[in-house]
């Protein structure tokens, strides 16, 4: 995307100045906050999840707690492929810790963060193959009205959203969904890994990249 005055390639970096001077972000600002979201124009797979954690903002290293360990677990990769910006881009719904939940989890992420920055990051990551949308505030987003009629229904169907690859997400929450639904393991879990594996790994690709969702949260 071009800089408005020197025509110069607006980059990630650009983006999360922007983002971190916008008003709407200053109360993260004012506590040292910088906002999760990293990759480069040569990242591979994009992953989009809902929000940092609590642990994950404070280290200022995205997914870096048992969600993020279980998730690469997932995915079949290293901590070091993981953050590896040739291989992944990391872009949640919300760049920054929403806070907790009244009753348990963490709130969620604010509903007007993606629509006014993910167009702008998605321009920037041109490399993208795989787009993998971990849990259900993304796949709200980028699937609308293509999603099942439940969460799991929609990530039982994972193929049929290709390049786009629903998961649940991976906090300790879901184990008990994990262990109720044994085809995730057996079935979603290897078809993951040999997506990601291939995106990765430069051979052909089987996905493009992920545009401005068609419709939207319906």
């Amino acid at each position: 995307m071009a800089g408005c005055d020197t025509g110069r390639v607006t980059t990630l970096l650009d983006l999360r100045a922007e983002i971190a001077a916008h008003p709407s972000n200053a109360w993260a600002t004012r506590q040292g906050w910088q906002p999760l979201v990293v990759g480069s124009a040569r990242s591979r797979v994009l992953l989009i999840g809902q929000a940092p954690g609590r642990r994950a903002q404070a280290s200022g290293i995205p997914w870096d707690d048992p969600s993020g360990v279980r998730l690469r677990s997932w995915l079949g990769v290293t901590d070091a492929e993981f953050y590896d910006t040739e291989r992944f881009a990391i872009v949640p719904m919300d760049f920054y810790y929403p806070g907790k939940a009244p009753a348990s989890g963490d709130l969620p992420p604010r509903r007007d963060v993606a629509p006014l920055w993910h167009p702008r990051i998605l321009d920037v990551l041109t490399g993208v193959r795989l787009t993998v949308l971990v849990g259900s505030y993304a796949q709200r987003h980028y699937l609308g009205r293509r999603r099942a009629r439940t969460l799991t229904e929609t990530v039982r169907r994972a193929p049929e959203y290709l390049p786009l690859f629903p998961v649940v997400h991976p906090s300790p929450l879901t184990l008990g969904w994990q262990m109720r639904n044994d085809w995730f393991d057996a079935e979603t879990i290897p078809m993951l890994r040999a997506l990601v594996a291939e995106a990765i790994g430069g051979g052909g690709a089987t996905a493009a990249s992920v545009t401005a969702p068609e419709s939207g949260d319906g």
